[in-house]
């Protein structure tokens, strides 16, 4: 499921905001931005993010501003050092002149200026911390508004399969008769060449019959749409279980329209299967 969510907290003179961004993904897969100060803590950060965000793919970063005092930066002097002696000695073995800017261009190179320590006091982390349970409790909200519209959506073609599925029933009462009558039928058309004993003719009609009876699959499509509804409205995390349910849902339909051999029966198969399909798309969007 995808969400948002951004904190904004202010140590010393400097202002950090928490950026999170979740979009759907089967597992959790999280790529973390932290400062170089940060970098110690990245254990308990990341504890945070795979305690809130169950699944998705998470992306975390945060971002520092400086707000004037001066003190933000540190300039690593012996790297400079050894960048331009590095640079002194790459320019004479290629006989290339050294511009007369080459500390600007050094102060560009990485890790020369490094952001100064900024947790030596506690009460730092305690507001950073703070702000990335923020952040990840305004993308739970998100998560929780955008599951709601999910769930009302998939119940209510929920509800129509249950409706499509009532509509089998006064089919099904006279679709034995109609298969009695059509085999009689033609067993009758064929009686001048073959001779049928009546007793066993009604033995392999009523076999025949049980074959294609769905009162079964019908009694089971029933249980796993309920169950499904049930499963929905649990506070829990049930993407997963959700889509098992619509597996069994799509595999009671498919035998149902499989053993039916009949248009009205058939037709409402295949309303029930697009319905579902839609719900299983839906469900590609839950945890």
């Amino acid at each position: 499921m995808t969400g948002y969510g951004k904190a904004i907290c202010q140590i010393q003179n400097r202002r950090l905001s928490v950026e999170v961004r979740a979009l759907n993904s089967k597992s959790i897969d999280v790529a973390l931005k932290l400062p170089g100060f940060l970098r110690e803590k990245e254990q308990i950060v990341r504890g945070h993010i795979s305690q809130k965000m169950l699944r998705g793919k998470i992306d975390v970063v945060f971002n520092t501003e400086g707000l004037g005092g001066g003190g933000t930066f540190a300039i690593n002097g012996s790297l400079v050092v050894k960048y331009i002696s590095d640079l002194d000695q790459l320019a004479k073995e290629h006989n290339i002149k050294i511009p007369e800017d080459i500390l600007s261009v050094v102060l560009r190179m990485p890790d020369v200026m490094t952001a100064e320590t900024l947790l030596e006091n506690p009460d730092d982390w305690v507001l950073i911390e703070e702000a990335l349970l923020t952040a990840l409790n305004l993308v739970d909200q998100f998560r929780n508004s955008e599951g709601e519209y999910l769930a009302n959506d998939m119940l209510e073609r929920v509800g129509r399969i249950e409706y499509l599925s009532k509509q089998i029933e006064p089919l099904e009462s006279g679709r034995e008769q109609a298969i009695r009558a059509r085999i009689t039928k033609s067993l009758n058309d064929m009686k001048d060449n073959v001779q049928a004993d009546p007793n066993r003719f009604e033995q392999e009609l009523i076999f025949y019959l049980e074959k294609l009876d769905i009162t079964e699959e019908m009694v089971r499509l029933g249980k796993h749409l309920q169950y499904f509804k049930e499963t929905i409205n649990n506070e829990t995390a049930q993407g997963r279980k959700l889509g098992f349910i619509a597996q069994e849902i799509g595999r009671e339909i498919n035998t149902i329209g499989s053993k039916a051999n009949e248009s009205g029966i058939q037709k409402l198969v295949v309303q029930m299967k697009d319905e579902l399909e839609k719900i299983k798309e839906q469900l590609l969007n839950i945890l």
